[in-house]
Parts: C-alpha cells; structure tokens; sequence
C-alpha cells in the first residue's frame, strides 16, 4: 500500500472563495514572517530557529494579529512543517534544494488540511469555518477516506483539491519487452525500436500570441484594473500551454510503461541544461524532467523497472553494432557512418540502442540508478 494524491477541480461558492482568500493569506502571512525571523536570526546571531521553536512563536504571533484566528489553526501549524520540509531539503545535499522563498499575493496560492480540519462523508468534503460541502468535480471515485487534503488556486484563478489516499497499486502482467530512450529536441524521446515521438513544442506554439499579450501587458499602469485584466489573460495561457505539455507527458509515459517490462533512460543534468541560452528554453518546453519522473512513479505502480544510465557514457559516439568510438561529434551532426564497419548511423537511434544495451548490462548486476552504467 502507497499513498497517491488524486487532482480534481474545485468550484467554491461566493462565501466559500472568500473564506478561501483569507485562509490562503494567513498561510502566507505565517510563512513568510517565520521565514523572515528564521533569516533574521541566523543573519545576526548565527542562529538555526528549530521546528519548535516557530511553533511557540505561532501563539505569541495569533495574539498580536488576532485576524489569524478567524481560519483553522490547522493550516498555520501545516504551513509551519511545509516550511521545515523546505529547509530540510535545502540541507539536504543530494537533494539540491535552493533557499525557502518569500511567498507572493499574486502566485499560486496553497493550504493543506489534514483530518482534524475537514470531514469526507458521501463523497463530499466540507472544509473547517465552511457552512455547506465543496462543489467539486470528481473525474473518479476515492479508493479510500483521504488523509489530508490540499487546496489550491494557480496564477489564472482556477481553484483545485488534491486528496492523499491510501492506494493498492495493481502489477501488470509482465511482458519481455524492453526499451531504451534517448530524449531529444526535435523529438521528445526516441526508442530503440526506430520510433520517434515528435514535438508537439507547446511554448512554440502560442509564443506570438504570448509575446503580443506581454507587450499589452507591459505598457498598463501598475495597480490598475486593465493590468489585473490583462495579467490574468496571460495567466489563463501559460496555464493552457502547462496543461498541453503535462497531458502530452502522460499519454507518452503511460504508453511506455503498458508495452515495456524495463524502460532505459539517461541520466540528464537538467538544472544544468537549462542554464544554456541557446537550448535552455526548447530543453524546459520539452519537459524531460516531469517525463523522467512520471516515468519513474508509473514503473513503480505497475511493477515495470526503470534503469537510469549515467550521462557521461557515450551513447551517442559509440556505434552499436560494432563498439567503435568516434572522437567527436557535435550536436549539429545528426548521422555519420562508423569508420569500424561503415554502417550509416543515425544518431538519436543508435543513442537509444546503446542506452537499452548499457541500461539492461546494469540492471543484470543489480544496479538500476543513476550510476548504472558509468
């Protein structure tokens, strides 16, 4: 048994958004003077302000803004270890998580409740301070009660409940095929087989219309209603264009995952990847991150095996039919023919090839991470 968060979209009444608005400015007021105290202190006395502590400081805080007692005090207490989780991924060195950063009005807008703030009957949710059950529309049943539960409004106004449940996920039949995939540009991901995906390029895709919006936008006055307006007209398209690319995701992942027992991919320093002016922003219209990760939680559901091979073997510079290495190849260079056995080569497929072989060589030995093949 595993926990899973189900997604639906939420559609509050008049009274419930306003309850909403308040709950989502508590949370931020809390985490961002718990923030700044905890900078403070280490700044000025070089002091690490423990989870404890910031939770003796939350009553002092409730009596000099008595306006935070109108919400449940669930969500400051949640807000409170949502904050010790960032500075222990921050600590964390594998984990490479940036600094806790400052939360604004006019961003996306959270707040998570656990049981003792909301009650699940019939299929209904009904928050803590709300009168009457959320308008939310279910696109499939719960498997079980939810656990906690978190609601949330992104940049376009649009109102959404994830609900943690307990699930049974259900193995799938194995099968003995296997695969290797190289991630690419033109195509989001090629296969060994020879197949190639293609781009859809979302960003691309609506980048004039983007770019009109943003100039109107960068001409209103600050503050007034036609910026608010407008702001939200740009909001509503990035959101489209998030929703394109993570429903492309999916449909790919999930394909990969039903025909395939072990999938092999590389490997790829994406944080570092998009820091390339040239590439940066075709690599993060691309997704390669969410793909790899949606990869990596559907394979552990359905018993499949994902093996990650390192990013610095040479799958593209090695041919695969005979092993032999070519000294360079620029990125530019998309076929060449191998001096060992003169096969014409095609880059992206004989990568994927190569990452399968290496990818399969590793999961024989027991090593499916990130070093499998180094």
């Amino acid at each position: 048994m595993t926990k899973r968060a189900y997604k639906e979209r939420l559609y509050p009444t008049p009274e419930q958004t306003e309850l909403l608005a308040q709950s989502f400015g508590c949370a931020r007021f809390v985490w961002n003077n718990t923030l700044a105290y905890r900078t403070t202190a280490y700044q000025q006395q070089g002091e690490s302000v423990s989870h404890s502590t910031a939770e003796k400081r939350l009553v002092s805080l409730k009596a000099d803004y008595p306006w935070l007692k109108d919400v449940s005090s669930v969500i400051l207490q949640q807000t409170l270890r949502d904050q010790k989780t960032a500075f222990d991924n921050f600590f964390n060195p594998k984990l490479k998580a940036r600094y806790p950063r400052f939360k604004k009005k006019d961003g996306r807008q959270s707040i998570r409740l656990t049981r003792a703030a909301f009650r699940y009957r019939d299929g209904e949710i009904t928050i803590a301070k709300a009168k009457t059950p959320l308008l939310i529309r279910w696109s499939r049943p719960l498997p079980s009660e939810p656990s906690s539960i978190t609601i949330s409004r992104d940049r376009a106004g649009r109102y959404f409940i994830s609900c943690l449940c307990d699930f049974v996920p259900e193995a799938f039949p194995v099968t003995p095929k296997t695969v290797g995939i190289d991630l690419g540009l033109s195509d989001l991901f090629i296969t060994s087989d020879g197949a190639k995906s293609g781009n859809p390029r979302h960003l691309k895709r609506y980048d004039a219309k983007l770019a009109r919006l943003q100039r109107r936008l960068a001409k209103k006055q600050k503050g007034s209603r036609n910026r608010q307006k407008l702001r939200q007209k740009v909001a509503r398209l990035h959101a489209k264009i998030a929703d394109c690319r993570r429903d492309a995701i999916h449909k790919a992942s999930r394909t990969l995952i039903n025909e395939n027992q072990v999938i092999c991919v590389e490997s790829l320093n994406i944080t570092g990847m998009v820091k390339n002016r040239s590439l940066g922003k075709a690599i993060s219209d691309a997704g390669w991150g969410e793909f790899v990760r949606q990869l990596e939680y559907k394979a552990a559901w359905a018993g499949r095996q994902l093996v990650k091979v390192s990013q610095w073997y040479p799958s593209s510079k090695l041919c695969h039919g005979c092993g032999h290495k070519v000294e360079k190849l620029p990125l530019s260079q998309r076929h060449w023919h191998c001096e060992g056995c003169g096969v014409a080569i095609d880059r992206d497929i004989n990568a994927a090839n190569n990452i399968r072989t290496a990818g399969l060589a590793g999961f024989a030995c027991g090593a499916t991470g990130a070093g499998a093949a180094a």
